[in-house]
């Protein structure tokens, strides 16, 4: 069931689907409606905060994979923001529903994941949490209910599990999109957050796990799925990306009107 409709975006199908197009359509996002003609991307990156102050920044990422076509099944690794459940965890439900309608969770490939002896099948590390679930719409706007969902919850995000859940998810059969959920910086100014964030973006772009850790540590970046990005990292490097494209970086100062305590979004793509 949907936790956050209502809430981070409309709980009317019409009125989603107007916040959605106004988001590729907003001045600070792509700027037009998918989809997009040229080569879609092994995964990205994309935020998952409101859609009145991260959809902008979002619609970047789903422009950008809006192309792809003949794939499994979209991955979908987000953080566990409410300590529920397991470390790294899988839903055993059949489906996610949302006000766009019911999207199939390919439980095949979630058994196949959930055979590694550190990732479980657990509701209830889904139950209460929006860092997936935000990224649905997007999905079901680009291709209506017809794709298959194996959305994975990191409440563990070291750099070792964050690179064994990557190296994991290459070996899933088949032809895989993946999509990591991750707002950056939280709660600093504007100018500050900015800085901060620009410099993690670098060793993103650079698919160098050891330096991006280091930098979130030194600068102590609050970015709250800063596992499942590196989990993207990995598994796009091994796939066989040369390194990652920002194409969008604002902060909620942006969208919104404070610029005194923002949060930081960021859309990358991994080609």
């Amino acid at each position: 069931m949907p936790v956050v409709a209502g809430q981070f975006y409309p709980s009317s199908r019409e009125d989603l689907l107007k916040v959605i197009e106004n988001s590729f359509l907003h001045p600070l996002g792509p700027g037009e409606k998918p989809p997009f003609d040229g080569d879609a991307p092994y995964g990205i990156i994309t935020p998952h905060a409101g859609f009145l102050y991260s959809g902008p920044i979002a619609a970047h990422s789903y422009h950008a994979i809006s192309s792809a076509r003949g794939f499994d099944r979209i991955i979908i690794i987000g953080p566990n923001h409410r300590g529920l459940g397991d470390d790294v965890s899988i839903p055993s439900s059949a489906w996610w529903m949302t006000p766009l309608g019911n999207v199939e969770i390919d439980i095949e490939a979630a058994a196949e994941l959930s055979a590694l002896s550190f990732i479980n099948q657990n509701d209830l590390s889904h139950r209460e949490e929006h860092s997936i679930e935000v990224q649905l719409p997007f999905l079901q706007y680009l291709y209506g209910n017809d794709v298959k969902l194996l959305p994975i919850s990191m409440l563990r995000q070291d750099k070792e599990t964050a690179v064994e859940l990557g190296e994991a998810i290459v070996r899933i059969k088949g032809k895989n999109i993946i999509v990591a959920s991750s707002d950056l910086t939280h709660y600093e100014p504007h100018h500050a957050a900015s800085l901060k964030d620009n410099r993690l973006i670098k060793y993103i772009e650079n698919l160098e796990v050891d330096q991006y850790y280091r930098v979130l540590r030194d600068e102590m970046i609050s970015a709250c799925g800063y596992g499942p990005i590196a989990a993207i990292m990995t598994a796009c490097k091994i796939m066989g990306a040369k390194g990652g494209k920002l194409l969008k970086y604002a902060t909620s100062g942006e969208t919104g009107e404070k610029k005194d305590s923002v949060v930081g979004y960021a859309s990358i793509s991994f080609t």
